[in-house]
């Protein structure tokens, strides 16, 4: 009978999932990957068809893994689930797919993980790491309930084909909304909604992809501080296309709705349009619902931390949230910055916590 140290448990195989893996055997400890899905791709495969990275290859690679291709590419959504899964590959790590992780609860300084096909793993420490878009976030209005139409969210959403003739709003301003809207516009009639008008950046500034000047200048690793009051708005990157089908009118921006009635919504001033579809592409919020039982999270369910160390449970963080440490923290090229990060702090925990005896 020899001593080893419980696994530390990183709940998710995304990129976040992915990163942890890595920096926690770096660090020397064995990490163990739980992933609800069939595969280590995290969300992608989920996202709309036609969808993008807004950064080249050369900016979206991980430690250790080149994209394939021209590193100038924007990489579409099959690329990067692939390019994931081959990620995955290349770590000397047990990934667990298929395996849901129902509750997490303390042991002493230890976790127990218990999961939804009834496993239970004792672990020396938790990495939440199940990403910052799987609980689309679904604003309601006054009057929604007698809405004749539909009201979806982009989570929902896959090709343009599917709302072909219709009539469709889509709620929002950031990348997704205004990607969807433009390209729904080639099949449908639609309007864009935002609470300001819609804000741009420029994709090319002087023969450089924005993404250049953001690692390049520093701007990826401001810290949040600075962020919160630098940015005060909600920017969508723009080759251009988009500016362009706003001012021409091909695309309309309108005030943020304030309602609807049977088969209408209604626009600030009382206006009722007749519309079929009310795209909701209002962001996400992280489902963490799992760490209940320790305590950890706001009534929201927002996770209680800081720079992604839990600031309630030692032994406990996170990776993947957005706007975690950086602007880039829960991006492809920022995910394993914030892993180094948070893994020293975890790393020490479990060093100082008993051994598990096990054969």
């Amino acid at each position: 009978m020899t001593r080893s140290p419980d696994p530390v448990v990183i709940v998710g195989a995304g990129q976040s999932g992915l990163a942890a893996a890595r920096a926690v055997h770096e660090a020397g400890l064995t990490p163990l990957v739980l992933e609800a899905g069939d595969r280590p791709a995290g969300s992608w495969p989920a996202y709309y068809n036609s969808l993008t990275l807004f950064s080249p290859a050369r900016y979206s690679a991980m430690p250790g893994l080149d994209f394939p291709g021209d590193p100038d590419h924007y990489p579409h959504r099959d690329e990067v689930a692939g390019y994931l899964h081959s990620y995955a590959a290349g770590l000397d790590v047990e990934i667990r797919t298929g395996t849901r992780v129902q509750a997490v609860e303390r042991d002493g300084r230890a976790f127990v993980v218990r999961t939804a096909d009834g496993q239970e793993v004792r672990a020396g420490g938790v990495v939440a790491a199940s990403g910052s878009f799987s609980r689309p976030v679904r604003p309601t209005w006054p009057g929604q309930e007698s809405f004749t139409g539909q009201v979806r969210h982009v989570a929902d959403y896959r090709d343009p084909k599917d709302l072909a003739g219709l009539r469709v709003v889509v709620v929002g301003a950031g990348n997704s909304a205004v990607q969807v809207a433009y390209e729904l516009g080639e099949v449908a009639q639609v309007s864009i909604a935002s609470r300001r008008p819609l804000a741009f950046l420029p994709q090319r500034r002087e023969g450089h992809d924005v993404h250049h000047w953001l690692t390049s200048s520093g701007f990826d690793d401001l810290p949040l501080e600075w962020l919160i009051h630098s940015v005060q708005q909600t920017l969508a990157m723009d080759t251009g296309d988009y500016r362009a089908a706003i001012e021409s009118g091909r695309l309309q921006r309108r005030e943020m709705l304030t309602g609807f009635d049977g088969d209408a919504v209604v626009w600030p001033g009382g206006e009722r349009e007749r519309v079929d579809v009310v795209l909701l592409a209002t962001g996400y919020l992280p489902s963490l619902s799992y760490l209940r039982p320790l305590g950890a999270l706001t009534p929201d369910g927002l996770p209680l931390h800081q720079g992604g160390i839990s600031t309630v449970l030692p032994g406990l963080v996170y990776l993947g949230l957005e706007f975690q440490r950086s602007f880039a923290s829960n991006t492809l090229r920022g995910v394993s910055r914030d892993a180094a990060y948070v893994v020293g702090p975890l790393a020490a925990h479990v060093g100082d916590a008993p051994s598990h005896l096990g054969l």
